[in-house]
């Protein structure tokens, strides 16, 4: 697509910033904020958002990949950096060259990474991940049994903080919330000199017991509303908006888009809008899911495609023309709204979002485009 033709996102740098200062007021002095950067940062850029937080001295960095780890390293050499996924046997080298800590989450990392220690004939730092929950990653109850039972296993590591996970933070009042809790309370206890870390997002609103030494906030980070039954606390990070490629007539009987999935009951006014599934506007919105034109909702019709999407503009006393810009995301259209519409959460709107768009990058003192 041309610039002419191609969506236009807008991620407000100085947003992030205002959030990850929030977050670490939600905690106070003695509770550090780590950033969560997966994923090529939730889809917003890496690079630019490590280097937002690197100006506040954000202490300590998460991914998932030791790829992602790589690429963080090439623009931020010093502040420390872990790995989520489990480490790769014969990449160990990767983790020394570039001073990368490995997450632990298997009594196998474990051994990996005691051979390296052995091998190398040095101390080295890691982070030990207990599952007590989640069962997806770290330690399974059997492991964490094993390993506590007897924690010469960890002989020749520096464990240097103890993690976890909450599994329902998002949900207020869950009982798992204070299970998970309680269980890593008891655990903590028999590692006094690691720091601990085990909130979430939404575990960093829910109880100050909860936040220890450092609390990982990945979403909310990203103007996520991290307590989905109350009002959004952060400020919103996104704004994205597509240009109109067409208008037209339709009479009634008609139909649009793939499989004739809506037909007209009555004539009126579309306009077919350059954004689709290739661009992270997933097909589940299909029918469902409204963009917004000077403040009003428009619905879309028929089937997302991968490039264009058709909405109704019949009810508007001001059609948009050939060029004009709907909203997407935006004032009238949080990342949670428009995941409540497409029966999915913000986190795989954010994560969807595409390569196609031209993006702009707004600082509290600047914009940059890229």
């Amino acid at each position: 697509m041309t610039e002419l033709n191609a969506p236009f996102l807008a991620i407000d740098l100085g947003a992030i910033a205002d959030n990850y200062l929030l977050l670490k007021k939600q905690v106070g002095a003695n509770c550090a904020v780590a950033g969560v950067v997966k994923t090529n940062a939730y889809g917003l850029g890496v690079q630019e958002v490590a280097q937002t937080l690197e100006k506040f001295e954000c202490p300590q960095y998460f991914v998932a990949t030791l790829d992602e780890a790589l690429t963080l390293r090439s623009c931020i050499p010093n502040t420390p950096v872990a790995v989520l996924g489990a480490v790769i046997k014969g990449a160990e080298k990767e983790y020394f060259n570039h001073n990368i800590t490995p997450i632990l989450n298997s009594l196998r990392d474990i051994e990996t990474w005691r051979a390296s220690a052995s091998t190398r004939n040095q101390k080295l730092e890691a982070i030990i991940h207990f599952d007590i929950g989640m069962n997806r990653l770290g330690l399974s109850t059997d492991e964490s049994d094993i390993l506590l039972d007897d924690l010469t296993l960890l002989e020749g590591l520096n464990i240097t903080t103890i993690m976890s996970h909450f599994a329902c933070a998002d949900e207020k009042d869950h009982p798992l919330t204070e299970q998970q809790a309680h269980k890593f309370a008891n655990i903590a206890m028999l590692f006094p000199r690691a720091y601990k870390s085990l909130a979430n997002s939404s575990g960093i609103f829910r109880d100050r017991s909860f936040h220890y030494d450092m609390v990982r906030p990945g979403y909310a980070l990203y103007g996520g509303n991290p307590t989905p039954e109350t009002s959004n606390p952060m400020r919103p990070v996104v704004t994205l908006e597509a240009p109109v490629l067409q208008t037209r007539h339709v009479k009634k009987g008609q139909s649009v888009g793939y499989g004739t999935t809506h037909i007209f009951e009555q004539d009126t006014q579309t306009a077919t809008i350059a954004l689709g599934y290739g661009d992270g506007f997933l097909r589940s919105g299909s029918s469902k899911a409204n963009v917004y034109y000077e403040g009003t909702a428009c619905p879309v019709l028929g089937r997302v495609s991968m490039d264009l999407i058709t909405i109704d503009i019949g009810h508007l006393e001001q059609r948009p023309q050939t060029g004009d810009k709907v909203e997407i995301l935006g004032h009238h259209q949080s990342i949670d709204d428009l995941a409540h519409t497409m029966d999915t959460i913000g986190y795989e709107i954010l994560t969807s979002l595409g390569t196609r768009y031209k993006r702009v990058y707004r600082r509290m003192d600047e914009t940059v485009i890229s």
